[in-house]
């Protein structure tokens, strides 16, 4: 008998079930403004270019005044362009991305808190570690590598908007699903087999 039939398709994603939101102490946006008084929310992704009405401000990695045309703004604090970077691979989070983490009092960039404070699981298929960083599949709460994202009858490999189904926590294309729902309603209804037989004898 099968349990637990659920019709998916294929969705590529970034593997967030190791980086879940409660185990970011705090998450900022790093946002380019000019040197003034931002007019948007430094919450914005998107570079804030506005007039600078030359008020300075002292950066916070460095605590010199910051006289560039342009500064960071990132977790209510202000910064050069060369001072806001990864605690760990010093990189510059103004040209990464305007994602940045902060976690026991470190500012990083994504990678690097992924791999210092993401946490691993384990693909559904070989059971073997996916590291915290790594693209995924996902099927309800089964996480799969991507090349082990197949079916586990006939391992026909999934592309994306592929059809699956996940069937007592096995993933199935839908000719194996199908076959599996014939053979079930038959160890359920001997009497359909008789009356398959009959009919290919018909012909």
């Amino acid at each position: 008998m099968v349990d637990s039939i659920n019709d998916h398709t294929v969705n590529v994603q970034p593997n967030r079930t190791h980086s879940t939101g409660s185990s970011v102490a705090a998450m900022g946006h790093t946002t380019v403004t000019p040197n003034a008084p931002p007019i948007q929310s430094s919450i914005s992704s998107t570079p804030n270019l506005v007039a600078a009405t030359g008020l300075a401000k002292d950066c916070a990695g460095c605590g010199k005044r910051i006289t560039e045309r342009f500064l960071l703004k990132a977790l209510d604090l202000f910064w050069h362009e060369d001072c806001l970077k990864c605690g760990c691979c010093d990189c510059r989070l103004g040209e990464v991305g305007s994602t940045l983490y902060t976690k026991a009092n470190l500012i990083l960039c994504k990678r690097d808190y992924l791999r210092l404070f993401g946490t691993t699981g384990y693909c559904a298929a070989c059971n073997k570690v996916i590291p915290a960083f790594e693209m995924v599949m996902r099927a309800k709460n089964n996480v799969y590598h991507l090349e082990c994202f197949a079916c586990q009858q006939c391992n026909h490999r999934f592309c994306v908007g592929d059809r699956f189904y996940l069937c007592d926590n096995k993933i199935l294309c839908e000719y194996d699903y199908e076959e599996r729902l014939v053979f079930a309603s038959m160890a359920c209804n001997p009497s359909s087999l008789a009356h398959i037989r009959r009919q290919g004898q018909v012909k």
